[in-house]
């Protein structure tokens, strides 16, 4: 594992980007580029449960943890992905402290949650390191939720209290939707909202962070205290590397008639 939970303790601030192909090949070139950790998304991102090993196979010799968004709280879900050695999980959409707790619950084996022991799997290599990883997951297992709702707003000092939530992560389009200012992220209630939420983590001694679509935004969140940050996709560098390369040609066939 690449310790994100302990250097986010440390006050470490940790670049990230989002994997939404579904490729192991995309996963890899990215987790060589020099990113922090990487999130394979099984929320909206185009591959299934069936293509996170390959990914987390792929990611495993780069300096990019792996974090996992999955679909939902549900237990089988995020037991799933930490068996196949996901270093994190992040929840979409949590609401309010109960269904915080059921993401802690998935997360972390008895007596701290309710995560099925099983000894034949990749994340303990196969039963060789089950007893170090059972003794070392409370520690390494980074557990993120989703702050999107406008209900989790009156709940944030509760959410950030609970034993096992790592991470307040701001998901800017859901959220500013839901507030009814969608994509105004310069708007003085999406702006409330994001230090309302940064205040309730440090409180509680925990981290924040954020996706944002701007590179040149890097320092408004990094001041505001946001240590979990994410830029980009594998697909945006996709899309941008190949209409960039597409309209540079373009020219120069105008040029050259």
């Amino acid at each position: 594992m690449k310790n994100l939970k302990q250097r986010l303790k440390q006050g470490e601030t940790l670049n990230g980007c989002w994997l939404n192909l579904g490729s192991s090949l995309t996963a890899e070139i990215v987790g060589q580029a020099g990113f922090d950790w990487v999130l394979i998304d099984l929320e909206h991102g185009a591959g299934s449960e069936s293509d996170v090993l390959g990914q987390l196979q792929a990611l495993e010799h780069t300096g990019a943890g792996a974090i996992v968004r999955v679909e939902s709280a549900e237990g089988q879900r995020i037991h799933r992905v930490l068996d196949m050695g996901a270093e994190g999980v992040m929840c979409p959409k949590i609401s309010n402290p109960e269904e915080a707790q059921k993401v802690v619950n998935g997360l972390h084996y008895p007596p701290y949650g309710n995560r099925g022991v099983a000894k034949m799997v990749r994340a303990t290599g196969f039963a060789q390191n089950f007893t170090q990883y059972y003794e070392e997951a409370r520690e390494t297992i980074l557990g993120v939720v989703q702050i999107e709702t406008v209900e989790v707003l009156n709940h944030l000092d509760a959410v950030a209290a609970i034993d096992g939530v790592d991470v307040l992560f701001i998901g800017p389009a859901d959220l500013s939707m839901e507030l009814g200012i969608f994509g105004q992220f310069d708007h003085p209630r999406f702006k409330e909202a994001l230090q309302e939420t940064v205040n309730a983590a440090q409180k509680a001694g925990k981290s924040t962070g954020i996706l944002f679509f701007n590179p040149n935004d890097y320092q408004t969140y990094h001041d505001l205290g946001i240590r979990l940050i994410a830029c980009g996709a594998d697909a945006t560098f996709v899309a941008d590397g190949a209409r960039n390369l597409a309209q540079k040609l373009s020219g120069f066939r105008a040029a050259y008639k």
